[in-house]
């Protein structure tokens, strides 16, 4: 079975820091690619940033300099260092796990809220 569990979210305020984390159990988590992902209310899910096996790193153009995804393969844990939160970044965040060989695994979500 396959669980991958997002941690860390919660209400904080305009230029804020979280560190959200994404444990990872039932695969071999050095041979995927490790996303994250966030939804805010009425609107699609978007790509936040994503870290590849070896470790290469894209980011979505409105969160670069603000948001950090990094991975320890040991722990099987990917994270995502946001700092400077707006209210604009206010979303449900989620997991991914992507392999073209294995196939994509989706977490259940953290909320984050940005508010004063």
């Amino acid at each position: 079975q396959v669980d991958l569990v997002e941690s860390g979210g919660g209400l904080v305020q305009p230029g804020g820091s979280l560190r959200l984390s994404c444990a990872a159990s039932g695969i071999n988590f050095s041979r995927y690619t490790m996303g994250w992902y966030r939804q805010a209310p009425g609107k699609a899910r978007e790509r936040v940033a994503t870290i590849t096996r070896d470790g290469s790193i894209d980011e979505a153009d409105s969160v670069k300099g603000r948001f950090t995804i990094s991975r320890d393969n040991a722990a099987n844990t990917v994270y995502l260092q946001i700092n400077s939160l707006k209210p604009e970044d206010t979303a449900v965040y989620y997991c991914k796990a992507r392999s073209f060989t294995f196939g994509d695994y989706w977490g259940q979500g953290t909320q984050v809220t940005v508010s004063s």
